[in-house]
């Protein structure tokens, strides 16, 4: 698993994270979209998109929604760019994808 180095917040010392961010690909109100998500916890992820100031409202049930604006601040932070593909199946892996519930049909 990979892991990136960024600077822990508040001093000097480097904090390991395994956050994960796709290509901005997700067309959504005028904009294109990336996903981040994290696939060892998600303490590490609502910390990591904090410093970035991503908002909690971002948030959708295993990743944060992030527009293209923010995606190469991410990278610089640490985030690992990797495909949709890959993104997914770190998630399901690490047993913190959340997927959308069906309503059953009427």
């Amino acid at each position: 698993m990979a892991r990136n180095l960024v600077p822990g917040a508040g001093g000097p010392h480097n904090v390991p994270v395994t956050v994960l961010i796709d290509p901005p690909l997700v067309p959504s109100r005028g904009r294109m979209w990336s996903h981040l998500a994290s696939d060892t916890s998600y303490d590490e992820l609502h910390a990591f998109a904090g410093a970035l100031g991503v908002p909690p409202r971002a948030f959708e049930r295993d990743h944060y929604d992030v527009p293209a604006e923010l995606y190469d601040a991410a990278v610089a932070a640490g985030a690992l760019p990797v495909s949709s593909r890959v993104l997914v199946r770190r998630l399901i892996d690490s047993g913190l994808r959340r997927r959308k519930r069906t309503q059953p049909r009427g």
